[in-house]
């Protein structure tokens, strides 16, 4: 090749790129082109409704790309570097290379799975419950190559299930991403029944009813008994203890919790959560079936809400907790954004429906009331019953929470919350409300870490960006302090306390870590 390359250069000794040609235009016009300049006169504002200035990248490509139109070559090459230079030494840089490469490799190959267990491959797994999220868990464990039994409580309501597969598929087909065969064959690896004697053979079961504590014991129960002991079962619970839900089986070693997140078939993350007695094979065999059905497992162990729902019931209550304070609705919702949240707290809240949350909250106050602790109080929670008991409105599934959802129109927030809430005297800074929103879900994280229920740093980082969407330029909640500075986190999250309540107090590790010039 290097003596072709030689050839070339002697056979051709007049040889210019064609931009040192004289008279050389760029296709299309720079940007004194009319058509060129009108579409860039809009670019930049298209651009930040977009990234809401949080990703800095896309800004600077642009910027280098307008730039370097107008200059000769050598300069264009001088401005694209020094843009690149900039964003490669930026602090968003740093922050998403440490999360997105190290941190997620080092869960891919491993990092919170037992050693010292042979790579398991799981053949056939039994799902409790084809709605939405069986059906999801289903889809995706049919693509991997595994057998499915869809189990429901009526044979209709288990092929309706199985239908959610047929229409992602065909959306596949017709993008040219499955060929007809391909998708028959994941098909027919998903079996719906309304029969517990199908589940024989199975070496998981993974339980994803209705969040009831005795719905769940009773279908993870009667499971247990056709396939034995030597299958894993598993609760999709968001919020249930799993040491709790393991009781309903006789080797409480074999239980674990699996939590996918909806739809299952775009989140990229799956919750493993360690009760108290689950062994470490079954560990090891519930990570290696999260890598096979290509999703990243993080690890954590058991407490209410383990972290990822724990972290997100922060984040939405925060913003319900200003609308009650009196802060307009659409600042909320927009701060959010410009904070770097994909959506915001009244806007997820009305997808996850104030009803469930509601429920969980009794279901909470249930279970602590058994073990001798006081209820759990937020001032969010006054606001979810005005809207539940006065007005009725409990979510998108049910027409309307805190925005309307018109037929064949865009969904706007409710007008009557202006008048219901917002106050003249309750407003605050854009800067306080998007703190908040951050800090309240980092500093929830950190107990998270101080309670022992997560053991990571690359867990919490890339389970709060995969799971709950936190900040992606932020590179994680724990990464957030980090690039913060822990003592000015420390600082600010004390003046948030003292403004706002204490839940944004600093537990005790943040405060020695803060001592400690350490970072996590």
């Amino acid at each position: 090749m290097l003596a072709k390359a030689r050839a070339w250069i002697i056979a051709h000794p007049t040889a210019v790129q064609r931009w040192d040609v004289k008279g050389y235009q760029i296709p299309g016009g720079t940007p004194a082109n009319p058509k060129v300049a009108q579409m860039l006169a809009l670019a930049p504002s298209i651009l930040r409704s977009k990234t809401q200035g949080c990703m800095p990248a896309p800004e600077k490509i642009l910027c280098a790309a307008v730039e370097g139109a107008q200059v000769d070559f050598d300069t264009a090459h001088l401005i694209e570097t020094r843009y690149f230079t900039e964003l490669t030494t930026g602090q968003v840089s740093k922050n998403l290379i440490g999360t997105f490469w190290f941190q997620l490799n080092e869960i891919n190959a491993g990092g919170s799975r037992p050693q010292g267990f042979a790579p398991c491959a799981t053949q056939k797994i039994g799902v409790l419950g084809a709605g939405m999220m069986g059906a999801g868990i289903a889809f995706v464990s049919a693509s991997a190559g595994i057998d499915v039994v869809l189990k429901d409580i009526s044979l209709a309501a288990a092929q309706k299930g199985k239908a959610h597969s047929a229409t992602l598929l065909d959306k596949k087909v017709a993008r040219g991403q499955l060929i007809q065969e391909q998708r028959e064959a994941i098909l027919a690896r998903i079996h719906p029944t309304d029969s517990d004697a199908d589940l024989a053979g199975c070496d998981l079961i993974i339980e994803a009813v209705f969040e009831d504590r005795e719905l769940k014991a009773k279908v993870s129960s009667a499971a247990q008994k056709v396939v034995g002991p030597h299958a894993v079962i598993a609760s999709n619970t968001s919020t249930l203890p799993i040491s709790g839900l393991a009781t309903a089986v006789p080797d409480q070693t074999k239980f674990i919790g699996l939590h996918f997140f909806s739809p299952v078939e775009n989140m990229p993350l799956v919750e493993i959560i360690k009760g108290t007695h689950t062994s470490d094979e079954t560990l090891a065999r519930g990570f290696d079936f999260v890598l096979q059905i290509k999703k990243t497992p993080i690890v954590v162990n058991d407490s209410r809400g383990f972290f990822t729902s724990r972290v997100f019931g922060t984040f939405t209550n925060e913003g319900i907790a200003m609308l009650g304070e009196g802060v307009s609705a659409p600042m909320i919702e927009t701060e959010a954004r410009k904070a770097g949240m994909p959506i915001g707290p009244l806007a997820i809240s009305d997808e996850v429906s104030l009803s469930l949350m509601s429920h969980i909250r009794e279901q909470t106050a249930k279970d602590l009331q058994a073990e001798g602790k006081p209820p759990v109080e937020h001032p969010a929670f006054a606001v979810i019953d005005v809207l539940l008991n006065e007005y009725k409105r409990s979510g998108k599934a049910a027409g309307g929470g805190f925005y309307e959802y018109p037929a064949g129109g865009q969904k706007h927030l409710w007008p009557e919350l202006k008048s219901r809430f917002e106050r003249g005297d309750g407003q605050i800074s854009p800067k306080d409300v998007r703190d908040r929103l951050l800090f309240v879900q980092a500093i929830e994280t950190v107990r998270c870490v101080e309670e022992g229920v997560l053991t990571s740093t690359a867990d919490a980082n890339v389970g709060s960006i995969f799971g709950i969407g936190f900040a992606a330029w932020t590179g994680g909640a724990l990464q957030f302090i980090n690039q913060y500075g822990v003592k000015d986190f420390v600082a600010r999250a004390q003046y948030l306390a003292g403004q706002y309540g204490e839940r944004f107090a600093p537990p005790a590790l943040l405060l020695m870590k803060a001592a400690k010039g350490q970072t996590f």
